[in-house]
């Protein structure tokens, strides 16, 4: 079976899909913010990071500034470990 050849996205895609990456990272950070933490909430902090971890594996970002989505990788990671 040919192997199937990932698609280049387009460089509106690729401004939709850190525009998409800047809202978990804004979302992850108020929430880090915030005094107590529901345990939705630290959910929610979870697959926020998940979602920035996928995308910070993409190749596709040429020049966008990835450091804002790893700190809240690195906040996000560190909120969830002191809250369980």
């Amino acid at each position: 079976m040919p192997e199937l050849e990932e698609r280049v996205p387009t460089a509106e895609e690729v401004d939709g899909s850190y525009n998409a990456a800047l809202d978990s990272v804004n979302l992850i950070n108020d929430l880090a913010a915030k005094d107590e933490l529901t345990e939705e909430e630290v959910k929610t902090i979870k697959r926020n990071v998940e979602h920035l971890e996928l995308m910070v594996g993409k190749d596709f970002w040429g020049s966008k500034n990835l450091k804002p989505l790893n700190d809240a990788i690195a906040t996000g990671n560190a909120v969830c470990q002191e809250k369980t």
